[in-house]
């Protein structure tokens, strides 16, 4: 093992409560594994290729999109099951798009000619996936909207925007919108959903390539019995799961295949 074994959910401390809710479970793991994670922060604007680069990962989130393209070989520990109707009791997720609670807008097709928003260009929930529901509606290469706003990085930035009026619509990582409906309802009350892309499994704990097989087990068993445990019931409330989920790394391919279905027909942007 590495001396040092890191934890970050960065990708999903959208919020003050998300992000304590996120190092009570390390800690609730380091206690029932007696893996000696250690927990660090990694907020934006650091960039989570920094992160993900890392040889000394040993339960971080990783978007498996990314973890395709990089080819960093991690190695897949679990990933959380929402608890939200889209997830169907299993860990996927997917993209809403919002618009601001006071506009208009009454579905995504009547938000075409204004300013669509967006995370990063190396993000599924916030490229990829908005990106690939959005062919349905191309015609001839002809730009959907007037403007493309970014990069905002993080969901709950491009959610600000939104709501501040910066931009009319964008994506939303289903979870991280869920964590922010319980730990800063305060910003998503300020929009609403008008559509969702079909569903992705989950974005995953993963540990570097490196990494102990061993620990890898203890980790996976203890998040797969997170589920089972009543003393774990609040801790799941405020993660917004019902658990964990071991998950074979091939089904993110998908997501590949929706990036190439894009850019074969020339569209590498995102709207």
């Amino acid at each position: 093992m590495p001396q040092e074994l890191i934890a970050n959910a960065r990708m999903y401390s959208v919020a003050p409560g998300a992000a304590a809710a996120w190092k009570q479970l390390f800690a609730w793991l380091i206690d029932t594994t007696k893996v000696p994670l250690t927990v660090i922060d990694h907020a934006f604007p650091a960039k989570l290729d920094d992160l993900w680069r890392r040889n000394d990962l040993a339960c971080t989130f990783v978007c498996g999109w990314p973890w395709l393209r990089l080819g960093l070989g991690h190695k897949v520990i679990a990933a959380p099951i929402p608890k939200a109707r889209y997830a169907q009791g299993k860990p996927l997720y997917c993209s809403h798009f919002i618009v601001r609670r006071d506009s208009a807008f009454d579905s995504l097709e009547s938000t075409f000619g204004y300013r669509f928003a967006y995370t990063i260009d190396d993000s599924h929930s916030g490229y990829n996936a908005p990106r690939h529901h959005l062919l349905q509606f191309r015609s001839n290469g002809t730009p959907l909207y007037r403007g493309i706003v970014g990069p905002f990085t993080t969901p709950r930035r491009v959610l600000e925007a939104i709501a501040e009026g910066r931009a009319d619509v964008g994506p939303q990582d289903s979870f991280a919108f869920d964590l922010m409906q319980r730990h800063a309802p305060e910003l998503t009350d300020a929009v609403r959903v008008v559509a969702s892309t079909a569903t992705m499994p989950m974005p995953a704990l993963m540990a570097s390539a490196n990494a102990d097989a061993a620990m890898i087990a203890l980790l996976a068993d203890a998040l797969c019995s997170l589920a089972f445990r009543p003393e774990c019931r609040a801790l799941r409330e405020d993660l917004c799961i019902s658990g964990f989920a071991r998950i074979d790394p091939s089904v993110y391919e998908l997501s590949e295949r929706w990036a190439k279905g894009a850019e074969v027909l020339g569209l590498t942007r995102i709207t």
